[in-house]
């Protein structure tokens, strides 16, 4: 039985070393309140990402958000095809962050369904979007794949997968729809 446990331990050393070692860049900290719960995570992914038109984004708080090696997956259908995108945080930033300063952009979550196995969490997020934040009616909804993590000291964004709803791809009503 000590064998076999010093075993599994050598071997999840050797497994998760190559793991470490391709994550030298870390994050600015983040604010405590921030990541504390995956309530506040969620609450804080997007409260950065909206804004009025010509205001800044903290880009660095967003940075403190998510692991350095996390992805953000916008998908969608057109009409060659379906796909997705796969960026980093900073590609993130600089695609659709430009975007949402220059427009202005409010997302909000109105439906959450939550599901969680130890240290990880997945949420299905379901959001709605606006230009300013007055507009009555969003311009797009859609549901956020969250995938969540906490490392025993706080809550990371490991990646956050996306779909907007379509006629053909309505939101269903256990996701809020």
């Amino acid at each position: 039985m000590i064998r076999s446990l010093t075993i599994f331990a050598a071997l999840a050393f050797v497994l998760l070393a190559p793991v470490r070692a391709q994550n030298p860049s870390a994050p600015p900290p983040a604010d405590p309140a921030d990541v504390e719960s995956v309530d506040t995570i969620m609450a804080a992914v997007y409260d950065v990402i909206s804004g009025a038109k010509g205001e800044a984004r903290d880009w660095d708080r967003m940075r403190s958000l998510f692991h350095p090696n996390a992805r953000l997956i916008p998908t969608g259908c057109g009409p060659n095809g379906c796909g997705s995108r796969w960026w980093s945080i900073e590609e993130y930033i600089t695609t659709a962050g430009a975007q949402l300063e220059a427009n202005g952009f409010f997302e909000t979550e109105i439906h959450r369904v939550e599901e969680r196995y130890g240290q990880m969490a997945h949420i299905f997020s379901t959001y709605e979007s606006r230009w300013t934040a007055e507009d009555p009616e969003p311009f797009t909804r859609g549901i956020n794949s969250f995938q969540l993590f906490n490392d025993g000291s706080r809550w990371w964004v490991y990646n956050i997968f996306w779909q907007g709803e379509t006629p053909a791809a309505p939101i269903p009503a256990e996701y809020g729809g």
